[in-house]
């Protein structure tokens, strides 16, 4: 029974999140004898909690990603060691791949966006196609002086890898590709709400009498954010979600264990279309999100990775967003900027958020094809 390989980096939630709405998308479209194969280091709760198609889950790192302190702080050193370790034994993680794939009799790789699906997919004699907003290469280059003392080998081995690659699809907001062979562009990858906003709030039991807005800092958290010190709980409900009920919930503010949402029969997109703003650093998973779904951001800074210019040039073109300095985020100094999102108007460009059924076709292209 032949297969699709899906490699995905487990570096954050952006690179799983898109890759299940693609997958869930293919599996009832996949002609009767294929089946679907994911290849990741990223949380399996994520792919349990919202695949709804059937794959053979193969848990294991794909890439070193970028070591993070916490969703706003990043460890550049730290970074540049970790590449070096996982590319000193990039031989032999491809021989062990490569032969992942035979046993699996992979006829196409998906790589989200881990050279070493390239790689693995050459030695193995198998087509594959890079998907992302970036490409490694592209965001170590940002690092050049802490590489260049720790991982001088590695640049030059994704590089070659992602050369390997029979196709790149790139989504919006991007950077890197410059290896990558025959490159086109694709929509957004998105994930859309399934519920209307008043079914969800009280699902959630989220009060409704004021707007509200949704903290997101993803699976790194973010030290130093009291709740208890925001000037816009007079105004405003501040939504946070977690794994971890917290012992306290200030008044104001409401919490949602993130088991909560799915037991209900929701998922976090639905969330996000329920409020007016959410408070976030710029990723291309949280971003694609509020443009699906029609709500605004307000964001912060995130460390010296090399994604937040992009995603700053190009955000106001197509949703409502601001900024906030990492300071005033912290000492709560919110009501002026989310008061400012909820009176302005659209973004000029309404972009095509269908990138996950656009993908599936190019799949099923290639597969049909040979």
């Amino acid at each position: 029974m032949p297969s699709i390989a899906f490699y995905i980096s487990g570096h954050g939630f952006g690179h799983a999140a898109r890759q299940i709405e693609v997958i869930n998308a293919l599996a009832p479209r996949l002609p009767d004898g294929w089946r679907l194969v994911v290849r990741t280091g990223a949380a399996r709760w994520l792919f349990d909690r919202t695949l709804r198609a059937r794959v053979t889950f193969l848990p294991g790192d794909c890439d070193p990603g970028i070591v993070q302190i916490d969703s706003l702080r990043l460890d550049e050193a730290a970074t540049a060691k970790a590449a070096a370790a996982f590319y000193a034994t990039v031989d032999e993680r491809v021989a062990a791949e490569a032969a992942l794939l035979q046993a699996h009799e992979a006829r196409l790789v998906i790589g989200d966006a881990p050279p070493l699906a390239c790689a693995a997919a050459a030695a193995a004699g198998v087509a594959s196609v890079v998907i992302g907003n970036f490409t490694w290469d592209w965001i170590y280059e940002a690092y050049e002086e802490a590489f260049a003392v720790d991982a001088p080998a590695v640049l030059p081995v994704i590089r070659q890898a992602y050369a390997a690659a029979k196709a790149g699809w790139r989504l919006p907001m991007h950077g890197g590709f410059a290896t990558v062979p025959s490159v086109t562009d694709l929509p957004f990858v998105a994930r859309h709400a399934s519920r209307p906003k008043a079914q969800v709030l009280r699902a959630l039991q989220i009060p409704a009498d004021k707007p509200l807005a949704l903290t997101s800092f993803g699976g790194y958290g973010l030290e130093g954010l009291d709740l208890d010190r925001l000037d816009c709980r007079h105004r405003w409900t501040v939504v946070s979600t977690g794994r971890t009920m917290p012992e306290r919930v200030p008044e104001a503010t409401a919490f949602v264990h993130e088991g909560w949402i799915y037991d209900r029969g929701l998922r976090y997109e639905d969330i996000v279309a329920a409020v007016d703003v959410v408070v976030t650093k710029p990723g291309y998973g949280i971003i694609s999100e509020c443009i699906a779904n029609r709500t605004a951001i307000l964001y912060t800074s995130r460390g010296r990775f090399p994604e937040y210019d992009v995603m700053v040039r190009d955000m106001p073109r197509v949703l409502r967003s601001d900024y906030i300095d990492q300071e005033a985020l912290l000492a709560g100094a919110w009501l002026d900027p989310l008061d400012a999102l909820l009176a302005a108007p659209p973004p000029p460009e309404r972009p095509a958020t269908d990138g996950a059924q656009v993908t599936v076709g190019r799949i099923l292209d290639l597969i049909a094809t040979g």
